[in-house]
C-alpha cells in the first residue's frame, strides 16, 4: 500500500497512512487536509505526486545538489499581485481603446464592497422590521387599554370602526393643513435656536427647521411659526406691513391745479415747499439753503385740503403714500410705532416719495398724563413720528404733507419749525374765489337762461368749496327729478336751502355745552 513521505519542511505533507488504512481513505484524507489548508496541501500535494521524480533527480542531479535549493528559490519568488483599487474616483473612466483584445477583457469585480452594501441593506431591512415590530406592539397595548377603559363592553367591530374613523379624521386633518402664527424674529442665538414673539403671546426660545433659508433670517424679520411647536417653519419675504402696500397708490388722481377754484396762493405755497424741491433740488443748492421738510395744510372742512394734496400726487412723479391718522391707531402694543417706521422705510425706498396724512389730529393731539393704556400708545405712536419726521437718520427726497381741521389740538412739537416748516391756511373762499368754483361746477351743465349765479356769489354765506359743489349736484338731480335736462335757477335756489338746512343740522345742539 503507497503512503506519502515526508517533505523537506515536514508539517506541509501528510503522514504515513498506517498499514490498515485503504488507498481510498488515503485518498480522502488528503484531499481533505488540501481543502482546510490550501497552501499547504500544493506542497504535500508535489511531495505525494513526485516522490519519484525527487529520487531520480537526487540520484541524477547536476553539481547544484539535490533540488531542495531550487524548491526554496521558487518559493522565494514573489507571487503576482494585482495593483489596489483606486481609493478616490479621480481617473477611474479610461478612454476606450479600439480592438477585439479589449472588447475580450472582463471588468474587475469586488466582492467586498457588494458584501458591505449587502450587510448595510440587511440592517436597513432589520431596523424597518424592528420599528413595524415596535409599532404591532403598541396598536395591541392600545387596544387592550381602550377595552379595559371601557370595561370588555367595546367588541371587535366596535375597535375597527373607531381606527377607521381616526384614520378618516387624520386624513381630512392632512386634507386641511394646519394654519400657521406670523411672529417676528427678535433675537438668532446660534443657526438652529432663535428668540421669536407673536402679537397675541409673549416671547419664545424655539428651534429654527432646517429648511428655513437662513440667510433670510435677520433681526426683526416676519416669521411664519408652527402653530404647536412655535418652530420657524417659513421666512415673508415681504418686507413691509401689508397695509403700508395699500397706502401707496400705483395710480394717480385725476385731479390737477385746474380743478381747484381759487387758492393760488396755496398752491404757490404747495409747490414751493413739496413739488419744486423733488424736481430741482440744485435751485435751493445754489441759494444755500435747505428745502422744507413738510407742511401741514390747515382750515375749515371743506376748503380743499384733501384735494390739493391729490393734485400735487398728479403733478409730481413721486411715490404717493395716503394715510389716515386713525389707521395708525393698532389694536395691539407697539404696532402703530411699527407701521409708522414702515411707512417711512417704504418712501425712503421708492424715493422720491410723498407722504400725507390726512386727519393728523387721530395721533398728534397734545401728550398729557393718562391711566388709559390706549392713550398712551397713541402717544407713543405720536413719538415715532416724531423722531421719524426729525431724527438722527436722513429721510432724503421724502415730504411730508399733514392735514387738519384743528391745528390748535396738536401737539407743538409735532409742528414747530424743522419738522413742518409751513403751515397753509385754508378759509373759506371770498367771492372770487365762489366765482371761480361755480363756474368750475357748472362749466359741463346745461343751464337755463334765467340762471344768475352771481345771487349766490353776492350773499354772505360761509359756504365752503364743498358746499358749493353740492349745491351744484343737488340742482342737477332735482331737474332729473322732474324729467329736465336743463337746470333752472329755482333748482339751484331749492338746493340751496336743503344744503344749508343740512349744515346748520350738523352744528353742536344747544344747551349741549354749558
Amino acid at each position: 500500500m503507497l503512503a506519502a513521505k515526508t517533505g523537506p519542511d515536514g508539517d506541509n505533507s501528510l503522514p504515513e497512512s498506517s498499514p490498515s488504512v485503504s488507498p481510498a481513505e488515503a485518498s480522502l484524507t488528503h484531499y481533505l487536509h488540501a481543502f482546510i489548508h490550501p497552501l499547504s496541501s500544493t506542497t504535500s500535494l508535489n511531495n505525494s505526486c513526485g516522490i519519484k521524480g525527487n529520487q531520480q533527480s537526487n540520484i541524477g542531479g547536476g553539481p547544484g545538489g539535490d533540488g531542495r535549493d531550487d524548491k526554496d528559490k521558487k518559493k522565494e519568488k514573489p507571487k503576482y499581485e494585482p495593483p489596489p483599487p483606486p481609493t478616490t474616483r479621480i481617473g477611474r473612466k479610461k478612454r476606450k481603446a479600439a480592438g477585439p483584445s479589449t472588447a475580450s477583457k472582463l471588468p474587475d469585480i469586488f466582492p467586498t464592497s457588494r458584501c458591505k452594501l449587502r450587510y448595510l441593506r440587511m440592517q436597513r431591512v432589520h431596523d424597518h422590521l424592528l420599528l413595524e415590530e415596535e409599532y404591532v406592539e403598541n396598536m395591541e397595548r392600545l387596544r387592550k387599554a381602550k377595552a379595559q377603559a371601557t370595561q370588555d363592553s367595546v367588541s371587535r367591530g366596535d375597535l375597527d370602526i373607531m381606527d377607521r374613523n381616526a384614520d378618516e379624521r387624520s386624513r381630512v386633518d392632512d386634507m386641511r393643513g394646519s394654519p400657521m402664527g406670523v411672529g417676528n424674529l427678535e433675537e438668532l442665538i446660534d443657526d438652529d435656536h432663535a428668540i421669536v414673539s407673536s402679537a397675541t403671546g409673549p416671547e419664545y426660545y424655539v428651534s429654527i427647521m432646517s429648511f428655513v433659508d437662513k440667510d433670510l433670517l435677520e433681526p426683526g424679520a416676519s416669521i411664519l411659526l408652527h402653530h404647536k411647536s412655535v418652530s420657524v417653519v417659513g421666512v415673508l419675504t415681504e418686507e413691509s406691513d401689508p397695509l403700508v402696500s395699500v397706502m401707496k397708490l400705483d395710480k394717480a388722481p385725476t385731479e390737477s391745479y385746474a380743478d381747484i377754484g381759487g387758492l393760488e396762493s396755496q398752491i404757490q405755497e404747495v409747490r414751493e415747499s413739496v413739488e419744486l424741491p423733488l424736481l430741482h433740488p440744485e435751485l435751493y443748492e445754489e441759494m444755500g439753503i435747505k428745502p422744507p421738510k413738510g407742511v401741514i395744510l390747515y382750515g375749515a372742512p371743506g376748503t380743499g385740503k384733501t384735494l390739493l394734496a391729490k393734485a400735487v400726487a398728479n403733478q409730481t412723479s413721486a411715490t404717493f403714500l395716503r394715510i389716515v391718522g386713525s389707521e395708525l391707531i393698532q389694536k395691539y402694543l407697539g404696532d402703530g410705532p411699527r407701521l409708522v417706521r414702515q411707512i417711512f422705510q417704504v418712501a425712503a425706498e421708492h424715493a422720491p416719495s410723498i407722504v400725507f396724512i390726512d386727519e393728523i389730529d387721530a395721533i398728534g393731539t397734545k401728550r398729557y398724563d393718562s391711566t388709559s393704556g390706549g392713550e398712551r400708545e397713541i402717544q407713543r405712536t405720536m413719538l415715532e413720528l416724531l423722531n421719524q419726521l426729525d431724527g438722527f437718520d436722513d429721510r432724503g427726497d421724502v415730504k411730508v404733507i399733514m392735514a387738519t381741521n384743528k391745528i390748535e389740538t396738536l401737539d407743538p412739537a409735532l409742528i414747530r419749525p424743522g419738522r413742518i416748516d409751513r403751515k397753509i391756511l385754508f378759509e373759506n373762499p371770498d367771492q372770487n374765489t365762489k366765482k371761480k368754483i361755480f363756474t368750475l361746477h357748472t362749466s359741463k351743465m346745461s343751464l337755463g337762461d334765467d340762471v344768475d349765479l352771481d345771487e349766490f356769489i353776492n350773499q354772505k354765506d360761509d359756504l365752503s368749496g364743498a358746499d358749493i359743489r353740492a349745491i351744484c349736484t343737488e340742482a342737477g338731480l332735482m331737474a332729473l327729478r322732474e324729467r329736465r335736462m336743463r337746470v333752472q335757477m329755482d333748482d339751484f335756489r331749492a338746493a340751496r336751502e336743503r344744503i344749508m338746512k343740512t349744515k346748520q343740522d350738523q352744528g353742536p345742539v344747544e344747551g349741549l355745552y354749558l
